[in-house]
């Protein structure tokens, strides 16, 4: 620092842009870290208490200092402030409010000047790099980029990626792949975040999206547009799925992907270690999608449940271990590619659910509507599921079922509605029972059987059911209303008119110290 600030004035602007070039930030940064560091040390000679400003011409290197007063009508501290009177000394026309500079020799630092002003200009440099290295690697969050190995650390690996350094933790590594220094590698840029030790930029090996870029290098068809990836489902290292579709019928998009004898695909798997790759023709149809996912297992057939976006799938007794996979792993991920889930069963297994299913079914109908088994049997063969279908559908949807005349469908649509009645009344007595709010029972969505259900998990209140989770509430495995009533962007909307008090709240509680009966008067 002293022979920088020693230095003559051209010297002065080439030390700034060496620095500059040398650490790949703007010139400007590293002057103003000079002014800074001028600054700092001219306090130290003029007084802290002055507001001391210094300035490099950028063309000539001279530098110039500056007493920055402000002018007033009373002055309270003569270091920075002047009144109207002396500031014509400085300035004609001068006005209250008005800054003025009043210049200053230049002062010969001192051994412990320099350094401080070596620290300011060091600490500004830094802090440009730092932010220059976030700015740049920000902006590529979700490329691939090539790195060498720098160095292993408790499993997590630095890989050295040009003018910083990126990680990739333990669990973001593909598993049993050994890294060793030296090695080049590519890596998907997960994250990059600011830290107090500067920039951290997160790598990953395992992240569903490093394959899809993969192939995206590895297929032009992909870079191009012309072929797009839908989905990608990876267990990282053992095997993994990836749907993709083409907008032009006449390009197969699994065999592009897949490539002259398995060429790109075969580029994509030794990158990953050995991984192997599923390719899936991606198809609009759920059902459709979903039987390719599980390849290669033969699918019988499927039952879809739109509205708990579940699907059951049939499948041979031979093809069940095939269809299930490793440890589940088959099915998991065609799971995870869809966003259904799935649940394998065999012809078996599923017909006698379907029979368990027609028998609950049969007898709430003999029960409720006081028919006989014959006639309630008729209505399960039907489709009917519930009261509420039989009770409310267009009496037009019994015209295909043989011996039902309007007179028949008017009874028992009668006697439908009349079940339901009573299920409501009883319901809703149990629900004062439990104690269960009136404005839970006001909050659209829920019925009358769901409120007894939240009562007896002792759910009673809007803040009992604004503190749940979505999980909580519709989980098959645990949530409180498990039967699959609603599904997730309802049990979402229920939740959220739970809450809605709590906003309400805040919108009408005053300022701190200002009473609410003077806000109503403005």
């Amino acid at each position: 620092m002293t022979t920088a600030v020693s230095a003559n004035r051209i010297e002065l602007l080439q030390i700034a842009e060496a620095v500059a070039r040398e650490k790949d930030i703007n010139k400007e940064i590293v002057l103003e870290a000079l002014e800074e560091a001028i600054q700092k040390a001219a306090r130290s000679r003029y007084g802290a208490e002055n507001e001391i400003k210094a300035h490099i011409e950028r063309k000539t290197g001279d530098i110039k200092l500056y007493r920055v007063l402000e002018v007033v009508e009373h002055v309270e501290n003569p270091a920075t402030e002047l009144t109207l009177k002396d500031a014509a000394k400085f300035k004609d026309g001068a006005v209250i409010g008005d800054l003025l500079a009043d210049e200053l020799p230049p002062v010969d630092f001192g051994r412990v000047a320099a350094q401080t002003a070596k620290q300011v200009i060091v600490q500004k440099v830094r802090d440009a790099e730092r932010q220059r290295q976030f700015d740049e690697y920000q902006e590529r969050v979700g490329e691939i980029i090539n790195g060498v190995v720098k160095r292993v650390e408790y499993g997590n690996v630095i890989i050295d990626v040009g003018q910083a350094e990126g990680i990739i933790r333990r669990d973001q590594m593909i598993p049993r792949e050994h890294m060793r220094n030296g090695d080049r590698i590519r890596a998907y840029i997960a994250d990059v975040r600011r830290e107090i030790r500067g920039p951290q930029i997160f790598l990953s090996r395992s992240h569903p999206d490093f394959m899809a870029r993969l192939f995206t290098q590895e297929v032009p068809e992909i870079y191009d547009g012309i072929i797009e990836i839908v989905g990608v489902a990876r267990d990282p290292g053992s095997r993994a799925k990836i749907a993709v579709s083409s907008a032009d019928s006449s390009i197969d998009p699994v065999g592009a992907c897949v490539g002259m004898r398995g060429s790109r695909v075969q580029a994509v798997v030794n990158e990953l270690a050995g991984e192997k790759i599923d390719i899936i023709q991606w198809s609009p149809d759920p059902a459709t999608f979903i039987i390719s996912a599980l390849a290669p297992a033969d699918v019988a057939k499927v039952v879809l449940d739109e509205d708990r976006k579940r699907i059951d799938v049939v499948v041979p007794e031979d093809q069940l271990s095939l269809a299930i996979g490793r440890r589940g792993q088959n099915v998991r991920l065609a799971s995870q590619l869809s966003g259904w889930q799935v649940d394998i069963m065999t012809e078996a297994a599923e017909s006698e659910k379907r029979q368990a299913e027609y028998k609950i079914r049969t007898t709430l109908f003999v029960e409720q509507l006081d028919v006989d088994e014959t006639l309630a049997l008729l209505l399960v063969a039907e489709g009917f599921r519930n009261m509420e279908e039989v009770a409310y559908v267009a009496p037009d949807e019994f015209a295909g079922i043989e011996g039902f005349d309007a007179g028949l469908v008017e009874e028992l649509q009668n006697r439908a509605r009349e079940s339901l009645e009573r299920q409501m009344a009883e319901s809703e007595k149990v629900r004062i029972e439990l104690g269960v709010s009136d404005e839970i029972a006001a909050i659209d969505g829920l019925t009358a059987t769901m409120m007894v259900t939240l009562g007896q998990a002792g759910i009673k209140t809007l803040d009992d059911l604004g503190d749940l989770a979505a999980d909580e509430l519709i989980s098959p495995e645990d949530g409180i209303l498990r039967n699959g009533e609603l599904s997730e962007d309802q049990a979402n909307a229920v939740i959220m008119a739970a809450r809605a008090h709590w906003f309400e709240d805040e919108e009408a509680e005053p300022p701190t110290g200002e009473p609410a009966a003077e806000q109503a008067t403005e």
